[in-house]
């Protein structure tokens, strides 16, 4: 297993519609808080994709993630097939190695016969490519993916396992990772935890992290190792609101090192 983090990892930094920073984390600083981190990998995903940089700032990214041993890894939305052979181009032209994706990229899930056929219109181009894809376990219950997945064997097609997912469609992160971790390409770490309401009607949510919440990452580094898995492991947080953006932008900082700090009990690469 390789550490790494994501534009996720920073998303208060980077900024989204309705919390935008006075000064936005940019790829290039995304890359220069990893070699600071000391993790050898960051993912690009769609909340700041180097698709919308020049093709000058593009090789940039490229040489400084050689120069410093930084492994590279694409995220994107959705399974439409023209989509999904412009990513992997991507992907092979900024030397990436892996390429994770939704199942949709509108809220909408398509049916599963369409799924599989988008899937398998792109296979030749991954082996071209010699590009691994990892379907998010998004809006699909483990079971369902893996029967998704499961006719189409195809040795660059496997699973992104995001630790919270699972939650937004009632399953519990165990069964996510009992399911899905012999095809797991791609482990998002997410700390969060469970509160009943002060009245007992209803829960929140709320991230953690890691080593502080709910989820038990010492288990799920072990399922790995005994199944023989080593996915790449990207650290990511929900950091909660605070009462000013700055302050959430300190926290999110704080939390990334802290969570950095424990992953390195179980992970070393």
């Amino acid at each position: 297993m390789k550490l790494g983090i994501s534009t996720y990892t920073y998303a208060w930094a980077i900024g989204f519609p309705g919390a935008v920073p006075p000064r936005p984390v940019t790829a290039m600083q995304l890359l220069e808080m990893a070699q600071e981190l000391g993790v050898g990998m960051v993912q690009f995903g769609p909340n700041l994709s180097l698709d919308q940089l020049s093709e000058k700032d593009q090789r940039a990214i490229m040489k400084r993630a050689n120069d410093w041993k930084i492994d590279l890894e694409l995220a994107t939305r959705g399974l439409e097939t023209q989509h999904l052979r412009q990513q992997i181009e991507s992907a092979k032209r900024m030397g990436a190695i892996l390429l994770t994706t939704t199942i949709s990229s509108h809220g909408k899930v398509p049916a599963r016969l369409e799924m599989a056929s988008q899937l398998r219109a792109v296979t030749d181009d991954l082996a071209r490519g010699e590009i691994r894809l990892a379907i998010d376990n998004s809006h699909i219950p483990a079971q369902e993916l893996n029967e998704l997945l499961n006719p189409i064997s195809n040795p660059w097609l496997g699973v992104a396992l995001d630790t919270l997912n699972p939650l937004a469609i009632s399953q519990d992160w165990h069964v996510a990772v009992r399911v899905l971790a012999q095809r797991t390409l791609s482990l998002q770490v997410k700390d969060f935890v469970v509160e009943r309401a002060w009245h007992g009607m209803g829960f929140t949510v709320e991230g953690r992290p890691p080593g502080k919440g709910q989820l038990n990452i010492p288990w799920i580094v072990e399922s790995f190792a005994a199944l023989r898995v080593a996915p790449s492991t990207i650290l990511e947080s929900w950091t909660p609101q605070q009462k000013s953006l700055e302050e959430t932008i300190s926290l999110e900082a704080a939390w990334v090192k802290q969570g950095v700090d424990y992953m390195r009990r179980f992970i070393v690469d």
